[in-house]
């Protein structure tokens, strides 16, 4: 059974391009200060189940292009690569928001994944200082290294405060990504409004990107707080 916390009907913003609807699945094991959907950490912030699912994308097809699972992490789920099966034969392209905590998980699910939006948080050997989880680094690069093999649609995005990433991380994480093949790459302003309020309300702005990293990707965003 699939838990779910929420979802919301209609988005132009999850997944780029795409009007889709958004599934926020509960659960996530990593413990980063900077979610802005941290009350889904617990898997008992669900409230309904797939069947609520499909009966809402019965109402919309034709209407909507996909869905998207989000979380949370939705790999946190191992029911979710059959959820993901019964949702393309409904006719929907399927994108996921993953933390790459599962990189086994995501190999299972990504034969039912059209796009998928990858959280690069931090250099790899840096990875806990974000997450909280030890071995979170390794994990995350293997679930990257999965998407580019398997072929998908791609989005890497890091979200950036300047208490936990420098402006060296920023670039460190720039050309490793570029280096692997990445093509598209969003760098995210931390909002402080939504978070648990544990980070100090500061942001930072386009300017402190390195002049170098967006030439890097063919697709660059800097994303406001």
């Amino acid at each position: 059974m699939l838990r779910i916390a929420g979802i919301e009907p209609f988005s132009t913003v999850d997944w780029p391009g795409k009007l889709a609807c958004v599934a926020f699945l509960a659960g996530c094991p990593w413990a980063c200060p900077y979610c802005q959907n941290y009350i889904l950490r617990s898997i008992d912030s669900a409230t309904v189940n797939e069947d609520h699912l499909f009966e809402f994308l019965r109402k919309r097809q034709g209407l909507l292009d996909g869905v998207v699972f989000s979380g949370g992490e939705p790999l946190v789920q191992q029911a979710l690569p059959e959820v993901a099966r019964c949702v393309r034969q409904m006719g929907f392209a399927v994108g996921l928001h993953t933390c790459g905590a599962y990189p086994e998980r995501l190999r299972q699910m990504l034969p039912y994944v059209d796009w998928v939006g990858l959280d690069v948080k931090a250099p790899w050997d840096a990875y806990e200082r974000v997450t909280g989880a030890y071995g979170s680094g390794e994990r995350a690069r293997e679930s990257l290294d999965a998407v580019l093999a398997a072929g998908k649609e791609l989005e890497t995005r890091t979200t950036w405060h300047p208490s936990l990433l420098s402006q060296a991380d920023i670039s460190t994480i720039a050309h490793d990504l570029a280096a692997r093949g990445v093509r598209t790459w969003a760098v995210q302003a931390y909002r402080h409004v939504g978070t648990a309020g544990t980070l100090p309300n500061e942001t930072v702005y386009p300017s402190d990107v390195p002049s170098d990293l967006p030439d890097l990707f063919e697709h660059y965003e800097f994303r406001r707080a």
